[in-house]
């Protein structure tokens, strides 16, 4: 199994028979999501989307022939997806199965849903979407609504539910966000502390490379046992 960096918060996970895409806004510079569509062959091809911001969603997938879509319940209701175009609609607590992967669908601290995938050979992987410690130190007020206490907990609720269902994730894609400031690699810190991982990969970056490298030393300090890619 390989994962593809894409772009922002945009992953391809491709098996010998399947190419998973998760919030797919946009193609790298090299093209890279559109080699690995063009040369999928037989795979089966699905897009998650967790939620409608439009960094994590962009409405060409709709066009794409073929492909499964699980598509969170707010991008159908917000972006007006007509329901034929979707496979499975993704609510919280709820699980989408076939012959080839589980997806439970967990919850997010921001809008939308996080996902929780078991492939058909026992591989599991997470993709956060938008679920974080969205902890600004600097500016409480800016960017979310509730006090930096009860985001702490709604987080840690999310985690430890995570964690009840899978012990340990093999492959995690979750937000390393530099607008965090100090408080970058929070919920990355508390993520690992509860839930055994086997390879991190950092997303929602927005390409400020530097701070991401310079916040991924501290955890591979402090989680030794842990794969990093970035």
């Amino acid at each position: 199994m390989t994962v593809h960096y894409i772009y922002h918060s945009c992953f391809a996970v491709e098996t010998e028979t399947l190419l998973l895409v998760f919030d797919y806004s946009q193609d790298s510079a090299d093209g890279r999501l559109r080699q690995l569509l063009d040369n999928r062959g037989e795979r089966v091809l699905y897009f998650v989307v967790s939620h409608f911001h439009e960094d994590h969603y962009n409405p060409a997938i709709l066009d794409i022939d073929g492909a499964r879509r699980l598509i969170s319940y707010d991008t159908v209701k917000r972006r007006r997806v007509p329901k034929e175009k979707v496979d499975a609609i993704l609510r919280p607590d709820e699980c989408y199965q076939d012959e080839h992967l589980t997806l439970h669908v967990m919850h997010s601290t921001d809008v939308g849903i996080s996902s929780l995938v078991t492939l058909a050979d026992g591989t599991t992987l997470y993709h956060a979407g938008d679920n974080n410690n969205w902890y600004f130190p600097e500016e409480p007020g800016e960017h979310i609504h509730c006090s930096l206490k009860e985001m702490e907990g709604l987080f840690l609720a999310t985690v430890r539910s995570v964690a009840k269902l899978a012990p340990q994730v093999e492959h995690v894609m979750f937000p390393v966000d530099p607008r965090l400031g100090s408080e970058i690699i929070r919920g990355a810190f508390q993520w690992l502390w509860h839930v055994k991982t086997v390879h991190f990969y950092p997303m929602h970056c927005w390409d400020r490379w530097e701070e991401v490298h310079r916040a991924m030393a501290q955890l591979r300090e402090n989680f030794p046992e842990v794969t990093f890619h970035v």
